[in-house]
């Protein structure tokens, strides 16, 4: 039964890509005797003490005897903490907006089988090898986590689960096997002869689809990561029967393992106090409102008629929200090689918004305001990520409004626990004009409820399709997954939850209505919010 026990602790702790020494085993093993810990509850037990001692700072790949001591007499004194609990929260000291210039780049490392913080300082042009390494990490990134996944990494306990156990193979395992079925995972990619093919870090192997009847859920697109099921020919090819998404891994299990790891720069906080912060949250911050605005055109007189509208609805109601935040377009046509008289347009279109904004101190005095640029705003670099708007065309809104934050796109906001992506790109368009064929009928669905999210990445296209600065595509990337995720389209606005994670899309705020999205930060969900034209308007 020790062998057994012991059997257990290993595979937990290397689970989190650590390994024991004997006296970190035995000290292991003395704790579970010393509470008398059930055989069945051995595997959850030490799945506690594993993620609490992977959070440390100083937490190295061998097991720390003195570590893992302190962390199990933290985790005997946890319940001493309830004096923090009458400290008052201020929201302003726990809010902030990032921008995805100055996000930390962690890169994973095979040889770690972890995450680790880049030493280079990140370049716009980038290098061969930077762009090699953002590719490598999407792949990497979402492969640990289906090793994680139950169909492929069941309980060390024995059971009929072990049965159903998935395997991944490499295509350089794929040589010499032909006639044998194998599941790989890679980036979906056409080679120099324009057939598709599976690429995964070792060699490719070209698809032949005839025999595949209908694919997995979501989009399929050059460049994003695809399950494969096929059996390998003499042809050298793989003749695919199933093709699927990887699954999605929640925010809360990426969190436990990774959460020492400070992947935004303001600091990392353990699960405990996430939980306190969501219930704080719920309980002394229901009133907390964050607004959504897309395409707030400001060279169409009517976009300030409804901003009007929704500033006056907000001082009648008592209705002030914590953030707004205002994405591109703000111009509905492009001005990139316009003339000089557009650009000036432009600057007074922004100056104008400053005056508006401005006439509302009840509303200046407490609320933050972001600008995200879009597809077509003026900006320093067009490749994403993008930096803010230029600064010259904003100088009046950053002397009028107190605080107001021009961010890069995507951005993001850190509430607390809460982590809010805001990506503004008309995504949808882009991923439907570069789908593989292999699935003929797809919808917007397809693309809101699997494709972004299960490929942890925000644009899962290759880069000649959607250009990225290779030094930032950290920046991109959705893992740990996000409380929320804001993709601002000019597809049509939707919301939902998926794998606990929310998504909506604001829709353009000019249309029929005046149209935009309220988010509670103690639910973690959005409502549409709608302001009607008057007739004359």
């Amino acid at each position: 039964m020790a062998d057994a026990r012991q059997r257990i602790i290993i595979k937990v702790f290397r689970k989190y890509s650590h390994s024991l020494g004997p006296e970190a085993l035995q000290f292991l093993e003395e704790v579970l005797d010393r509470h008398e810990i059930a055989d069945e509850e051995v595997e959850f037990s030490i799945e506690t003490i594993a993620r609490e001692y992977n959070k440390q700072d100083d937490a190295v790949m061998k097991v720390s005897l003195p570590i893992l001591q302190r962390v199990y007499e933290a985790l005997q004194d946890q319940g001493s903490g309830d004096a923090t609990e009458t400290e008052l929260l201020d929201p302003e000291s726990h809010l902030y907006v990032l921008d995805a210039f100055e996000m930390p780049a962690w890169n994973w490392s095979h040889e770690r089988g972890t995450f680790e913080r880049s030493s280079i300082t990140p370049t716009i042009s980038g290098t061969a090898e930077s762009r090699i390494i953002s590719a490598r990490n999407r792949l990497h990134v979402i492969k640990q986590s289906i090793l994680r996944n139950e169909h492929f990494s069941p309980s060390t306990l024995p059971s009929r689960d072990r049965e159903h156990l998935v395997t991944l193979k490499s295509t350089k395992q794929l040589l010499g096997r032909a006639g044998q079925r194998f599941l790989l995972l890679g980036m979906l990619a056409h080679n120099m002869e324009g057939k598709l093919c599976l690429e995964d870090a070792e060699d490719s192997v070209v698809l032949d689809l005839s025999k595949l009847d209908d694919p997995g859920e979501g989009l399929y697109t050059e460049g994003c990561i695809a399950l494969i099921e096929g059996e390998y020919t003499e042809e050298g090819t793989l003749e695919v029967v199933a093709m699927g998404q990887p699954p999605c891994e929640d925010r809360a299990t990426a969190r436990s393992i990774y959460g020492h790891m400070d992947f935004l720069g303001k600091g990392s906080t353990t699960l405990l106090e996430d939980s306190n912060f969501a219930r704080r949250i719920r309980e002394e911050f229901s009133d907390v409102y964050f607004f959504f605005l897309s395409d707030v055109w400001l060279d169409n007189p009517q976009t300030f008629i409804g901003l009007q509208k929704m500033f006056d609805n907000c001082i009648e109601n008592c209705f002030i929200p914590k953030v707004i935040v205002m994405c591109g377009n703000f111009t509905s046509r492009s001005i990139t090689q316009g003339s000089g008289q557009d650009i000036q347009r432009y600057q007074e279109n922004f100056d104008s918004l400053a005056d508006l904004i401005a006439s509302y101190p009840q509303i200046t005095r407490t609320c933050h305001f972001v600008f995200v640029p879009g597809p077509l705003d003026l900006t320093s670099n067009v490749t994403l990520p993008r930096r803010p708007i230029l600064s010259s065309f904003t100088s009046q809104l950053r002397a009028k409004v107190p605080k107001v934050h021009f961010a890069s796109n995507p951005c993001r906001l850190k509430f607390f626990a809460q982590e809010i992506v805001i990506f503004r790109e008309d995504t949808m368009s882009r991923m439907l004009r570069n789908t593989v064929e292999v699935k003929p009928n797809v919808t917007g669905e397809d693309l809101r409820r699997y494709t972004i999210l299960d490929q942890s990445h925000l644009t899962p296209l290759t880069f000649h399709v959607q250009p990225t600065l290779s030094d930032y595509d950290h920046a991109l990337r959705l893992y740990p997954l996000p409380t929320t995720v804001v993709l601002a389209d000019k597809y049509e606005k939707y919301k939902l939850t998926y794998s606990g994670c929310h998504v909506f899309n604001p829709g353009s705020f000019l249309g029929k209505s005046f149209a935009f999205s309220t988010y509670c930060p103690a639910e973690a969900s959005s409502e549409e919010g709608v302001i009607e034209m008057d007739v004359e308007d």
